[in-house]
């Protein structure tokens, strides 16, 4: 699914728009892989809920495991669920809508070449630096909560060590008053993610 995403902002990048036969077709993938990935976890979620019941009773019921699981997979399938709301192709539409965004507002306006060298270099060091590592990020996640930007394996350590020692992760962004960072608050952003990869190459860094 994420290898879909990048192809299809790769196609907003070259196109400009998100209303093309190409990216519909990318769209209606995403919507198949969600299917897919809903159909596994109903099937992982019936075996382990049927195994842990079995283990509940005699030892006859691990005759009918299977049968049990079919009809429990049966059942969770039934239950209605908007493949739409799927996590992954909200965040795909998300990801579409604002690169549509950059792009446009990239062609609109020559901002970038009029800014003083020296700022443009600072502005993108500082929106692209870690808080917590103080270096480039490479998988750069968006917090829900306050907007604030780290790197994921820095931010989901920092959660880890935190909560083996009983403590909160606060925002490490000066000034922030979110005290309580989670890992669920954290979402990939691949927009950040391409702006950055873009930025490495103009600068040389590649």
């Amino acid at each position: 699914m994420d290898i879909v995403s990048d192809v299809a902002l790769d196609l907003v990048e070259a196109q400009g728009t998100d209303d093309s036969p190409s990216l519909r077709k990318l769209d209606q993938m995403m919507l198949e892989c969600a299917a897919l990935d809903r159909e596994i976890n109903c099937f992982v979620e019936s075996v382990e809920q049927t195994t842990a019941r079995v283990r509940q009773e005699p030892p006859h019921a691990m005759f009918s495991l299977l049968n049990s699981v079919k009809d429990r997979f049966a059942e969770l399938m039934d239950t209605d669920a908007d493949i739409q709301r799927h996590s992954k192709v909200v965040a795909f539409r998300d990801n579409i809508r604002k690169s549509v965004a950059q792009v446009n507002q990239m062609a609109a306006s020559n901002i970038e070449e009029e800014l003083d060298e020296d700022i443009a270099v600072t502005q993108s060091q500082t929106n692209f630096t870690c808080p917590l590592t103080q270096l480039e990020m490479v998988n750069p996640v968006r917090n829900k909560k306050c907007q604030h930007y780290y790197d994921q394996e820095a931010a989901l350590s920092m959660i880890k060590n935190k909560h083996n020692n009983k403590k909160k992760f606060r925002c490490p962004v000066v000034g922030c008053g979110n005290m309580d960072v989670k890992q669920s608050d954290l979402e990939l952003d691949l927009v950040m993610k391409r702006r950055i990869q873009t930025h490495r190459r103009q600068s040389g860094n590649s």
